[in-house]
C-alpha cells in the first residue's frame, strides 16, 4: 500500500481478455541523480513490472513502463529508474532500445544472489526514433 499512495496512477494493471496479464508499480524517490552528477531529483522508482508468460512479445511491458513513466513525470519526477537481472536479457534488451542507460550493476540484488542492473532514463520520456511511445 506504501508504493501505491506514493504514485497510484503509476500502478498500473494490465487486463486482456477479461483477466489481469501484466502489472507495474512504482513509487516516487528524491534522491542523487543517478544520470546528473551531484544533482538532487525527483526520480520514478519502478519497483516491480511483470508480464504473464503467455502474453510477452506483445508490446504490454513496453505500455506499462510508458504509461507508468508518463504518470511518474506528471507528479514532478525527473528521472525513472529500475533494476534488473544482469541474466534477463529480454528485459534489458526492452530497456535499453526504450532509452534506459545502465548506471550500475548492483551484486547479490537479488533473495538468491544474482546480480542486477540499475538502470535509468530521464523524464519527460522521449522514445528514441523508431521506439514507440
Amino acid at each position: 500500500m506504501e508504493v501505491y499512495k506514493s504514485c497510484p496512477e503509476a500502478f498500473i494493471v494490465a487486463e486482456r481478455e477479461n483477466r489481469v496479464v501484466g502489472y507495474i508499480m512504482c513509487r516516487l524517490e528524491f534522491g542523487f541523480s543517478d544520470l546528473r552528477r551531484f544533482r538532487m531529483v525527483r526520480k520514478g522508482h519502478v519497483v516491480s513490472v511483470a508480464v504473464m508468460p503467455e502474453f510477452r512479445r506483445r508490446g504490454i511491458g513496453r505500455e506499462l513502463v510508458v504509461s507508468a513513466m508518463k504518470a511518474l513525470e506528471l507528479h514532478g519526477g525527473e528521472e525513472c529508474f529500475l533494476e534488473v537481472r544482469t541474466a534477463n536479457e529480454e528485459a534489458v534488451k526492452l530497456y535499453k532500445d526504450m532509452g534506459f542507460d545502465t548506471v550500475r550493476t548492483v551484486s547479490h540484488y537479488y533473495h538468491d544472489g544474482a546480480d542486477a542492473f540499475l538502470m535509468s532514463v530521464r523524464l519527460p520520456y522521449a522514445a528514441p526514433s523508431g521506439v514507440p511511445s
